[in-house]
């Protein structure tokens, strides 16, 4: 049996990708929309691109604009991620996310973050709150 995770959702949907982590805060407008790679220059995932991935990060950085402006380019070009789990998430994050229909949760367990790496397989159903590994 697949190891199952509860959280929270902020926006809905259900999606399956690799787990990647950032410890850093995240400013999507900082984020190249045709390539979905990270190019703020003293970002851990600089050069890494988030295209497609279940996006691990404690939180967004960056005005309502810059939130949702970069999330909304990211998306038109395929870029974004799959799916969102953020540690403290912000109004204007939360916003963003649900505008643009990206499935996103917080609250993880707290032994997924010492369990769960880079890489990982996982489905995130947000609609119901669970990560599972696949």
């Amino acid at each position: 049996m697949s190891k199952q995770y509860k959280c929270h959702k902020i926006s809905g949907g259900k999606v399956k990708g690799e787990l990647l982590f950032s410890q850093d805060g995240l400013c999507f407008y900082l984020i190249n929309p045709k390539t979905g790679e990270v190019i703020e220059k003293e970002h851990c995932l600089y050069k890494q691109s988030i295209a497609n991935k279940i996006l691990v990060f404690p939180y967004g950085k960056g005005s309502s604009v810059v939130q949702a402006d970069g999330m909304y380019q990211l998306k038109m070009t395929g870029m974004n991620p799959a799916g969102m789990i953020v540690v403290n998430a912000d109004t204007t994050l939360a916003a963003s996310a649900i505008i643009l229909d990206a499935p996103m949760v917080n609250k993880m367990d707290s032994n997924f973050y010492d369990e769960l790496h880079n890489g990982t397989m996982v489905e995130l159903d947000a609609d119901n709150g669970t990560l599972t590994v696949l």
